[in-house]
């Protein structure tokens, strides 16, 4: 039985034959819930997780809400892969040493107050290790992120001139694709023509990072606004940057070693500022498998995941046929 890098593991357990593919039950977590449970009992199941066997899942995580079902997940992983801290990982990829098969990854991206009050006792009722990336602007703030705002306000009836695209989806994506000056201007225009406000959201503070990493997850950075960094020019790119590290090692008295890029894509001039501030790895979203022994250590590959799916959403997850399936669809 795989077994955690942290934890010590029970003596095996015989387990239960699978149940026979079947129709799910209607209360089944809806259409995502049913196209989980096919996929989880598809023929291709047991050939996709036995090629992720040898590739490492690093895990990204978006907001935690129920402990239980983010519980559960864990303990789904402790049965079936082997979890890792980020020190782990850094040093497998700096002396050139693959991880162990089934290696698991665990992070969060934003750090709303979730990885702690959710998250973090899961974690410490585990022994597990994880990673949680910072928006610094955010932190000890109440503030939505902009992504959070720009997505109220249209849907609240918010105009911007730039913005003239079909449905909100498309809106919003016109507005990521923007260069930063002018996504700023239109998120301005946003909040000057809509009446609503959106609701706000208490964040993590300072010290709420030092318990944290006190219970072993790792902080990592993820700027300081979470600019589309592809869309900003070189100065802000470094400012970016550099801000974020600056108030990040203020706050935890140690210069963060991973970063994870806003918008999930690679971006080669952060990659460059990354370097020179000694950063060890960086963390991509782009819902893929990443290679146990990453090639490359700032092009680390991310799956999305979902801490309120089930077992069977993580486990297409992992095996890398759910990722399969969504690049086939796009």
């Amino acid at each position: 039985m795989p077994r955690s890098d942290t934890t010590s593991a029970s003596p095996p357990q015989p387990s239960p034959s699978p149940p026979r593919p079947g129709p799910p039950p209607a209360t089944a977590g809806g259409s995502t819930g049913r196209l989980s449970h096919w996929l989880r009992y598809s023929p291709a199941q047991p050939l996709f997780r036995a090629r992720a066997a040898r590739r490492l899942a690093v895990l990204a995580y978006r907001r935690v809400t129920d402990r239980r079902r983010f519980g559960a997940q864990l303990d789904r992983l402790c049965r079936t892969a082997v979890p890792i801290s980020l020190r782990t990982l850094e040093q497998a990829v700096a002396e050139g040493r693959p991880l162990p098969p089934r290696s698991v990854l665990i992070t969060f991206d934003d750090a709303d107050r979730g990885v702690l009050e959710c998250a973090l006792p899961a974690l410490k009722a585990r022994g597990l290790p994880a990673v949680a990336f910072v928006v610094t602007e955010l932190v000890g703030t109440d503030l939505p992120s902009w992504q959070q705002e720009a997505a109220f306000l249209t849907a609240h009836g918010g105009q911007a001139r730039a913005l003239t695209a079909d449905g909100q989806a498309r809106r919003l994506a016109q507005l990521a694709a923007l260069p930063d000056p002018d996504r700023r201007r239109s998120l301005h225009e946003l909040r000057v023509s809509c009446t609503a406000r959106p609701p706000r959201q208490e964040r993590l503070a300072p010290e709420d990072l030092r318990e944290l990493a006190a219970g072993r997850v790792a902080i990592g950075s993820q700027s300081l606004g979470a600019a589309e960094l592809r869309r900003c020019d070189d100065a802000t790119v470094r400012t970016e940057i550099l801000s974020a590290h600056q108030a990040l090692t203020g706050w935890l008295g140690t210069a963060p070693t991973a970063f994870a890029y806003p918008g999930g894509g690679y971006e080669p001039r952060t990659a460059e500022v990354l370097r020179e501030l000694g950063y060890r790895l960086g963390f991509l979203s782009d819902h893929r498998l990443s290679r146990r022994l990453p090639e490359q250590a700032l092009l680390v590959s991310r799956l999305r995941v979902d801490a309120a799916g089930g077992r069977h959403h993580l486990d297409t997850v992992l095996s890398g046929l759910d990722p399969a399936l969504s690049r086939w669809r796009t």
